[in-house]
């Protein structure tokens, strides 16, 4: 993975661990759980457009 591409995939999973930190604390929010995964989606998407 290429520089650029690993940026959004350590923001993701960096993401991750704090949406799962609020879900234990506070309880589950839909909102932050969609945008986490949207933010996966997106650097699915920039590391899969750097290999080809």
């Amino acid at each position: 993975m290429t520089g650029s591409a690993r940026t959004p995939a350590v923001c993701a999973l960096i993401g991750l661990v704090a949406v799962s930190c609020y879900t234990v604390a506070l309880g589950a929010n839909g909102w932050l759980w969609f945008g986490w995964v949207v933010l996966v989606l997106v650097a699915v998407g920039m590391a899969a457009s750097r290999r080809t």
